[in-house]
């Protein structure tokens, strides 16, 4: 089960609010099936016709249409409404540092005229989905608890992990 971090408000340029406006147990959820998918490698042997004991389980890791990873994934993200999907393709732009948190209003905008058709195969192209999801959370001061109760996305003095000052910037 996952649940959500919450604190303070998000403020914008010149005091204008910058709101998520997402169902945080819906991201963090997406968070959690985009790590899952993005475990999974091409697939190697397509036509493979083996016992799956027979080799060890190791299809579990590949990546094929029938995936129910990519299905449980796709569905989710379809689940959402438009306008909370275009904020799921920001949210991923701030988290990935095309846009920054002041940005915000803009990548919205910008998601709501480039991806508005196929968004759920859109993010899904995305590598590392999940954890640009989970940076851009920690832009907004919010973060996911996963059930070992540690808050994802924060060092242990509760800075995000995206904001460290060591770290280089993504590309």
């Amino acid at each position: 089960m996952v649940s959500t971090h919450h604190s303070g408000t998000h403020r914008v340029q010149a005091g204008r609010k910058a709101s998520l406006n997402l169902p945080l147990d819906r991201v963090g959820f997406i968070i959690l099936k985009a790590r899952e998918y993005d475990a999974k490698e091409g697939d190697t042997d397509p036509d493979e016709g083996s016992n799956a004991i027979d080799d060890g389980q190791t299809d579990v890791l590949t990546d094929k249409q029938d995936d129910p990873v990519r299905e449980e994934l796709l569905g989710a993200i379809r689940a959402l409404n438009e306008d909370e999907r275009m904020r799921l393709v920001a949210l991923a732009w701030v988290g990935r540092g095309t846009y920054s948190k002041e940005e915000w209003r803009e990548a919205i905008a910008t998601a709501k005229s480039e991806h508005s058709r196929r968004t759920a195969e859109y993010l899904l192209t995305m590598p590392l989905l999940g954890d640009y999801l989970e940076d851009g959370l920690a832009q907004f001061d919010e973060g996911i608890v996963d059930d070992s109760d540690r808050r994802e996305g924060l060092n242990s003095e509760d800075e995000p992990l995206g904001n460290m000052r060591d770290r280089p910037p993504r590309q």
